[in-house]
């Protein structure tokens, strides 16, 4: 039995989310059936993240175990030959230890949020920026967002439906930056709770339209409250963007 770490690049507009779901179409189903297909095997694929319905991924790591003897790169190409015509493509793949899991050896995950501020409708972008027409003051996002980062209980960001235990995490960054008519939200912690990610980016959203002042955002975090949620920004901005392991050059 050998153990392959897959990377994974998908655009997620036409599936129900990373994780196998019984009521449609899935990441992981399409990649565990294209395994299946050229190894005959029945396998199960382990991902960093989960990411829900419509929500993209530039370099998801994920590995998978097989019995059969093929080469790392024989295995990528005919995984991205049966993949087709998903948006799923596996840009790596090689043979790491027994030991080494996706989910559970990953030290810190990174997520890009998109915003497209722009009155123009989208084309190129459709399904991979959140659309705000009006305008937003980026510099006023950055400033409230900084009241996020550290160790704090995070309750008022996680949906109702988080199965995480604790609702304490520590953010590691949280940066808004302007280009052009664009505005960058990066982010990174060792682990996030449900829906964390899109409700800080909604609420920061708020500040940056003038309709929630800064310190707004610290209050919404003090008040451990899901109803103190301003708003949570839809799935199609969002990327999640590299998973970070001990040992590798995470850069």
């Amino acid at each position: 039995m050998t153990r392959f770490a897959l990377t994974l690049e998908f655009d997620g507009t036409p599936f129900m989310g990373l994780q196998r779901q019984p009521h449609g179409p899935s990441v992981q189903q399409a990649v565990e059936d294209a395994a299946h297909a050229i190894t005959g095997e029945d396998v199960t694929l382990y991902s960093a993240g989960r990411t829900d319905t419509g929500v993209h991924a530039l370099a998801m790591r994920s590995h998978f175990d097989i019995e059969k003897d093929i080469a790392p790169f024989r295995l990528m190409e005919a995984l991205n030959a049966h993949l087709r015509p998903n948006p799923i493509a596996v840009t790596d793949c090689e043979v790491v230890d027994d030991d080494w899991h996706a989910r559970f050896s990953c030290i810190g995950r990174s997520y890009l949020y998109r915003i497209a501020n722009r009155r123009a409708p989208l084309t190129l972008d459709k399904n991979r920026a959140w659309q705000v027409p009006q305008e937003l003051d980026a510099e006023a996002m950055h400033r409230a967002a900084q009241a996020l980062v550290g160790r704090h209980d995070f309750t008022t960001f996680r949906s109702a439906h988080c199965q995480a235990k604790d609702p304490v995490k520590t953010l590691e960054t949280l940066t808004v930056e302007r280009m052009d008519d664009e505005i960058f939200i990066d982010v990174a912690a060792r682990s996030f709770l449900h829906h964390q990610v899109r409700s800080m980016v909604g609420c920061l959203a708020l500040v940056g339209m003038g309709t929630w002042p800064e310190e707004r955002v610290r209050e919404a975090l003090e008040a451990r409250d899901r109803q103190a949620l301003g708003l949570n920004a839809p799935p199609h901005g969002l990327y999640f963007v590299q998973a970070f392991y001990p040992e590798e050059n995470n850069t």
